[in-house]
């Protein structure tokens, strides 16, 4: 009985609460007890079940909605698409005006290395065209997005000519039931964000800071000015009403998690549910959010332009208007290829160099340094990246809605 008890009150408790306790525990682990590593294993399991479900979350969302919806693309799908690209090049001019201002400088060693990275921006579009086309159950597999809407948008059109009212019985049995567990796992995120903390401070410590601070603090600052500032003022742009409280609701219920999770496509249902709650039709979002955690990327623009800069001025290299301009186009080109995992915008840093004619050698080390202060910029980064999916996929619909004549929610938005 008691136990049911603890469970009730824990299922009863707010969940931002919860987390909040879990990131304040999971510190305090981290620096008083890490040698006890398996409480990090509470995260390995959170992180890996948000990883696996959300393919599949997608993937049933987007044919149920297609299959059963008007499957029009209407004004919403060029709205949210203009949305994602314009803001991702706004943090690419946003870091090259940080780096201007604060230029950094990097202590480079010729031993390092790194993976290997795209060679030009042909390759990275290559790359998303050979993705668009894979194997429809390798895409889920492998959390291949790009291949997980283009089947499942073919195969929901497709349901929606020849299907009998059973089969969409079905679809929707189906997707309420993957939502349901989805649900289940976001309610064990306080366990997991707990897990996560107590495996990055038993790590990395305060080390870290004390050698790469200064570039930390303007990756930091950058990427909360994109947050706080320019993505309300394009909100706000748009809707013509005050951004914040849509603004910072998402910030609340999808950066936290984003942060420690450090995947934009581990973050995906975290996005869907809060859709759901902001009352946005779920054929829209359905499509749009996993669209986002693919194309929306204003954080890795600006760790892709902070750290390019970072090289050039480390170099001595002259930076001129056109050549920033350059590196803010690549920067864009080269984050809507960025994979939704952790790290993934490090390796599209040599592409960033290549104008400047840093060789890759140099670059890759530049990549290594941006490894070591991962577990800060990858969860600011990720953390700005998948909020940012909710907040234009919300900006895109009720600006539909006041096409249409529609109030839009009083509790975000006042006349």
């Amino acid at each position: 009985m008691k136990l049911k008890t603890l469970v009730k009150k824990y299922n009863n408790a707010n969940l931002v609460l919860r987390i909040a306790i879990a990131i304040v525990l999971g510190a305090l682990l981290g620096l008083f007890l890490p040698s006890q590593k398996w409480i990090s294993e509470f995260g390995v399991l959170f992180v890996g079940a948000l990883k696996a479900i959300a393919p599949v979350l997608v993937f049933v969302l987007i044919v149920c909605s297609l299959a059963t919806g008007k499957s029009n693309l209407d004004r919403r799908f060029g709205r949210i698409f203009f949305l994602y690209l314009v803001s991702t090049f706004v943090a690419a001019i946003t870091a090259v005006l940080a780096s201007v201002a604060l230029p950094q400088h990097l202590d480079l060693v010729s031993s390092l290395t790194a993976s290997s990275a795209p060679s030009d921006v042909a390759e990275v579009l290559h790359n998303l065209l050979v993705n668009a086309v894979s194997n429809p159950f390798a895409s889920i597999a492998e959390a291949n997005y790009i291949g997980i809407l283009v089947w499942a948008a073919l195969l929901g059109f497709a349901i929606k000519r020849i299907s009998s009212e059973a089969t969409l019985t079905v679809l929707h049995d189906l997707t309420n039931a993957v939502s349901l567990v989805v649900r289940w796992i976001i309610n064990l995120a306080p366990l997991g964000i707990m897990g996560l903390m107590f495996s990055s401070v038993s790590t990395n410590g305060m080390g870290i800071f004390k050698t790469y601070g200064s570039l930390i603090l303007l990756l930091v600052v950058t990427m909360l000015f994109m947050a706080l500032v320019v993505t309300p003022a394009i909100v706000g742009l748009m809707l013509r009403r005050d951004p914040y409280p849509l603004v910072l609701t998402c910030l609340k219920s999808s950066g936290v998690t984003a942060f420690f999770t450090r995947s934009s496509a581990a973050n995906i249902p975290v996005n869907m549910a809060l859709c759901k709650r902001l009352g946005l039709d779920r054929e829209f979002y359905s499509v749009s959010i996993p669209l986002g955690a693919t194309i929306n990327m204003s954080g890795a623009a600006i760790t892709i332009t902070i750290m390019t800069l970072a090289t050039v001025h480390t170099l001595g290299l002259p930076l001129t208007v056109s050549s920033a301009l350059i590196v803010c186009l690549l920067a864009t080109i080269a984050a809507c290829g960025t994979s939704g995992v952790a790290g993934g915008s490090l390796l599209l840093i040599p592409l960033a160099c290549s104008p400047f004619g840093i060789s890759t050698d140099i670059a890759m080390e530049v990549v290594a340094v941006g490894f070591v202060i991962g577990v800060v910029q990858d969860s600011m980064e990720t953390a700005l990246n998948s909020s940012t999916d909710a907040i234009f996929t919300a900006t895109a619909e009720y600006r539909a809605w006041q096409k249409q004549g529609r109030e839009l929610p009083k509790e975000l938005f006042r006349e």
